[in-house]
């Protein structure tokens, strides 16, 4: 097993058919950070092309984001994960603005909150889908979020610690709500967001968007803790 380094960073990048955006992507991940590319059943050669571009290549047989997003993260060894979309909506250059407070020690979860860089970067259906469960997390935690921003940043070991169990696209949820029961510091900061390359496998069609909200509402369905034994990034373990 690879040594962690102490505030070494991973990026993970949940895949599926996104050969066109991959080498943008990984041309653009910070210097000295790696990317973690989770193939989760593509056609298009994404993983040959991930892995000629440097990055480390898992292939996640079973289908779905919050699977793909899972196997990176207990994959990864680095102190900090991060988390990025690779369909070129966002620039992972921005990721040291999104991991520097969890790099220095004043927030535990950071999320990028997505500001659509032109009219129709994000489709309207799934902006409105966003708006509705982000006033829902708002409701549920108390926390002043406004996006469930898909571009994050935590400590592996804390969010392993949370035992997150949604494989499908409940997962970004899963994992705000069970940080904020467990006292976590969250915070949001802004990040540019572009149109993406090729079609959304999620949030693309009224389909995909309606399965994602479903997936999240059964997230907030989820009886609060009565303890939590989740790790508070920081904290004595």
């Amino acid at each position: 097993m690879t040594e962690t380094t102490t505030d070494s960073v991973d990026v993970v990048l949940p895949c599926l058919d996104e050969a066109e955006a991959l080498p943008w992507v990984l041309d653009r991940i910070p210097s000295g950070w790696r990317a973690i590319v989770v193939d989760n059943g593509s056609t298009d050669g994404s993983a040959d092309i991930a892995r000629s571009r440097g990055a480390h290549v898992l292939h996640e047989p079973r289908r779905g984001f919050g699977a793909a997003c899972h196997a990176g993260l207990t994959a990864a060894t680095a102190d900090i994960v991060c988390f990025c979309d690779c369909d070129a909506s966002l620039d992972p250059r921005l990721l040291p603005r999104v991991a520097g407070p969890v790099l220095d020690g004043s927030a535990d979860l950071v999320l990028g909150r997505r500001r659509p860089t032109v009219i129709g970067a994000w489709p309207p259906h799934a902006r409105l889908a966003n708006l509705e469960l982000a006033r829902l997390v708002r409701r549920r935690t108390g926390l002043p979020l406004r996006d469930l921003g898909p571009m994050r940043a935590a400590r592996r070991e804390a969010l392993l610690a949370l035992g997150l169990t949604d494989r499908r696209s409940g997962y970004p949820l899963q994992m705000v709500v069970r940080a904020a029961d467990a006292g976590w510091r969250v915070h949001e900061t802004d990040v540019p967001y572009h149109p993406r390359t090729g079609r959304s496998k999620v949030t693309g069609t009224w389909l995909g968007t309606w399965r994602a909200v479903r997936d999240m509402r059964a997230v907030l369905a989820e009886p609060r803790p009565t303890g939590s034994t989740a790790v508070v990034p920081g904290t004595a373990r």
